[in-house]
């Protein structure tokens, strides 16, 4: 199918928003009105303790002695900015910098429909690019039909996520089992906790864990150019292609072995991950955005952290983006702001609190746990690891993904019958863009 025109797709966004309630004026092409160069209006919803939240409250206080110029910092959460985004950055009220997430239907429908700037002259006049793998430079830049990848920047992350394996280093011990460092490896500690009467995986179907688990498996069997057809539409994706099948298929033998708890359909990732602090599940695998909390909450045993044994390829991708509204008043503020957040010390700051710096020299970071993530993601940019998510690539796919894996595997369905739904509501969604 031919690519859609931007105008076509903007006014199908359009009309899609304005169906479930939100109201949008005419998109403008030009800037906002000239600012006072005095004043910064920021908006993020990072929590105030967390990583994110403290660096970027030191980026303020510096920002604000070495320009003189004065922060307004509006607190707005997740769901307020997603939800009217497209409202406020069309009128005066446009902040001139602001945190948005990252991927086609956020940050991606925001630049399609020109609501946020173009920021190329200043990632090069700055150098962040510098700064940033490829891979999370994917996130970061754009189409003009708001397809990731694309030529022109349209954000800068300064952290970054991975999904990798956390392990309970006690139960390993008391088993007589070592940390795999391959597949095989993985395989053989799963059949030997279940030999134990243990469950091993922490999972959960009915939320996300389960789905990234099915992805990694995918990713297991492909290279990048899987990637780069399932995630930016650059070439086909076979559903009954070695890379789905195998990560299906094995995903039915996990629950039939044992590996994964009968009713994990029904299980939640909250309950997944509470599963691991407890000590009753060793083996979680899920994303690096759990490693503050297991740092806080698991306490009672000694637990790690890897990549995904084997894999060259990792879920991951930047973190959410720093976002310049088109109708900023003080745009050069806005970037002086982001580079100021690109500095080792805000990275630090980042690192030492349980997140994950993209631009930061670990002889900076003071615990040996955190340093330890900060070289795994590391070793996963450096071989142009990271896979984003498998949600990403069509709206509304994470919802049939979480249904078609719980008909797997409760049974309902078999691995074709599963991977032939997937590929035609792929299909479906991916259409007017390919």
């Amino acid at each position: 199918m031919a690519r859609i025109t931007r105008r076509t797709k903007t006014l199908a966004a359009l009309a899609a928003l304005t169906a479930t309630g939100v109201a949008i004026s005419g998109c403008s092409a030009g800037g906002g009105d000239a600012g006072d160069g005095q004043t910064l209006k920021l908006w993020h919803y990072e929590g105030a303790d967390s990583a994110m939240g403290k660096a970027w409250a030191e980026a303020i206080s510096i920002f604000e002695e070495e320009t003189g110029a004065t922060v307004e910092f509006e607190e707005k959460s997740f769901e307020q900015i997603q939800k009217t985004a497209s409202q406020v950055l069309d009128t005066d009220a446009a902040p001139d910098l602001m945190e948005f997430n990252k991927g086609n239907a956020t940050a991606g429908f925001l630049a399609s429909t020109g609501l946020i700037s173009d920021i190329s002259g200043a990632v090069e006049e700055y150098g962040w690019g510098d700064k940033l793998a490829p891979s999370l430079q994917t996130t970061a830049k754009y189409s003009e039909d708001g397809v990731m990848g694309g030529d022109m920047w349209f954000g800068v992350p300064n952290y970054g996520e991975f999904v990798g394996v956390y392990y309970n280093q006690d139960a390993f011990a008391e088993a007589g089992l070592e940390i795999p460092t391959t597949y095989e490896e993985f395989v053989d500690v799963l059949d030997a906790f279940v030999a134990q009467g243990v469950t091993p995986l922490a999972e959960a179907g009915a939320e996300y864990p389960l789905g990234q688990l099915w992805y990694q498996l995918a990713l297991l069997e492909g290279d990048r150019g899987f990637v780069d057809a399932y995630q930016l539409y650059d070439g086909e994706v076979d559903w009954q292609g070695p890379e789905i099948s195998s990560a299906t298929e094995t995903l039915a033998e996990y629950v039939d072995k044992g590996y994964i708890a009968s009713d994990v359909s029904s299980v939640k990732a909250e309950d997944a991950g509470v599963s691991f602090i407890n000590g009753t599940s060793p083996i979680f695998v899920s994303g690096s955005w759990w490693f503050g909390r297991f740092v806080a909450e698991a306490t009672g045993f000694d637990w790690t952290m890897t990549a995904f044994p084997g894999a060259d390829l990792s879920l991951g991708s930047s973190g959410n983006l720093w976002v310049v509204p088109e109708n900023a008043a003080n745009k050069e503020l806005a970037y002086e702001f982001i580079d100021i957040t690109m500095r080792p010390e805000i990275q630090a700051i980042i690192g030492n609190n349980g997140g994950l710096p993209i631009a930061v020299d670990t002889a900076d970071i003071d615990d040996e746990k955190s340093a330890g993530l900060i070289d795994t993601f590391n070793s996963i940019l450096e071989a142009d690891g990271l896979s984003f998510y498998p949600d990403w690539p069509a709206p509304g796919f994470y919802d049939v993904i979480v249904q078609e894996l719980q008909g797997l595997v409760t049974g309902v369905q078999d691995a074709e019958t599963t991977n032939a739904n997937l590929g035609e509501q792929y299909d479906e969604g991916t259409a007017e863009f390919r």
